[in-house]
């Protein structure tokens, strides 16, 4: 069995993955094949997976490694899996450009990957690419199960669901900690979950339901921890909390990504509340640099003979999913999949974030329903920009990419029409000019 890993040059999360997948019986003798365009990325993946393969594995797996456009059909040949965590552009030049333009027109983002003008960049660029993925794939592997874990997530899995051909399912992390890590966070660590509902979209999945292990409903006692931590302390969780006080629930991802998916909190008018709600303005690129520089330390413990250790299976999906459908073994997701009749009140072509059930004849949704109306609604402003963006990478017409910023809650809210086409003709430039592609 041959599983292909794009992106391999994301060393740290292939080493997560693919160590899961070493770890794993029913994986454990595949090949794996790694593909990159940076050689040296590449190199660095290909020997920590080699010395994860001896140490843990007993080298039972086949470790392959695939450079560049011309070795990308190779790769993906007779592939079961696709594995995709590919950052088209990185941090330098593309991140810069996305965090950099957007400031000249007064223009504020956190982390700008999934959302925004940054998330409407960053996924046109990455459909780009991901079209000659397609293409490939119809051709040599039309039957593996492509497993997308890069940002932005909702636009980046909708494109390939209804463009691709390809059976795909977006994967994110942040469905798994979401209930955990709201109990720690107000204190109450000592509770046992005993069943939780999330549903909605990417990032914007709400926790709709969390009940103790004898079927108490916690919420109660929730929102009234976290209004008072909101009221008392600064933390970084602020955004979210919030919305549990104004919108009646939590949502999966983090406050620093969910402040700039909404015209609520980054307000040029009120300054104050970036104090108020402790947001993290130029977040990602802080992030990004620091990863760099920590990575950089890593690979020098590591390429002078260094300990590489994953001796127990991460959190991820990736593994146990295709361990599910190896196996014919039941395993619940929180998936990004086509909305299919699953959330009534969200339109059928949104990608929406909801459980799944994973076996050997694949992924099955589960059926919602309707979302609370004010949830629906705060999806929707954030659908509308995925869908604008999607329609201007398969149109190729420039104003969808306008209409997507213009529909953009938080561009909208800050600019006028004359300048949002001026910043994207700016953004598409700048990218162009530095080797990217947009349409």
């Amino acid at each position: 069995m041959k599983i292909t890993f794009m992106g391999a040059g994301s060393t740290v999360f292939a080493k997560n993955v693919l160590g899961d997948t070493l770890l794993t019986p029913a994986l454990c003798e595949s090949e794996i094949a790694l593909y990159d365009i940076d050689k040296d990325r590449l190199e660095e993946s290909y020997a920590v997976i080699t010395a994860l393969n001896k140490k843990y594995n007993g080298e039972k797996a086949k470790i392959q490694k695939y450079l560049g456009v011309e070795q990308r059909r190779d790769a993906l040949r007779g592939a079961k899996f696709v594995i995709n965590a590919i950052q088209v552009g990185l941090y330098d030049p593309c991140t810069i450009i996305d965090f950099e333009i957007p400031k000249k027109y007064g223009l504020r983002q956190t982390i700008a990957d999934t959302l925004g003008i940054g998330g409407i960049f960053r996924g046109l660029r990455t459909i780009y690419v991901l079209k000659g993925f397609a293409e490939d794939m119809r051709a040599v592997c039309p039957d593996a199960l492509f497993l997308n874990y890069t940002n932005p997530m909702a636009i980046i899995s909708g494109y390939m669901q209804r463009y691709s051909g390809i059976e795909t399912v977006g994967l994110c992390h942040s469905v798994q900690v979401c209930s955990r890590s709201l109990l720690d966070r107000v204190g109450m660590n000592d509770v046992q979950i005993g069943a939780e509902l999330i549903a909605g979209i990417n990032h914007m999945g709400w926790l709709l339901e969390l009940r103790d292990k004898d079927g108490n409903d916690l919420y109660p006692e929730i929102k009234r921890r976290a209004k008072h931590m909101n009221q008392t302390e600064k933390h970084s969780d602020m955004v979210r909390f919030d919305y549990i006080d104004k919108l009646g629930y939590y949502c999966t991802e983090s406050s620093e990504h969910n402040a700039e998916y909404n015209c609520f909190y980054i307000k040029p008018n009120y300054p104050e509340l970036i104090d108020k709600f402790n947001i993290p303005l130029d977040e990602y690129p802080r992030r990004c640099v620091n990863q760099i520089a920590n990575w950089e330390k890593q690979k020098e413990e590591l390429m002078n003979g260094g300990d590489v250790v994953h001796d127990e299976r991460s959190h991820e999906y990736a593994s146990r999913i295709m361990e599910s459908v190896v196996t014919n073994t039941a395993y619940k997701i929180g998936g990004n999949v086509l909305n299919r009749g699953l959330i009534e009140n969200l339109p059928s072509d949104a990608c929406v974030e909801v459980p799944c059930l994973v076996d050997g004849y694949g992924v099955h949704p589960s059926r919602i329903g309707r979302l609370p109306v004010q949830c629906a609604a705060m999806n929707m402003t954030n659908i509308n920009c995925q869908l604008l963006t999607i329609e201007a990478a398969v149109t190729g017409k420039k104003e969808h990419i306008y209409q997507a910023a213009m529909l953009d809650p938080h561009t909208g809210a800050q600019l006028s029409i004359d300048d949002i086409i001026s910043m994207c003709d700016e953004l598409y430039e700048a990218h162009e000019k530095a080797g990217y592609h947009i349409l």
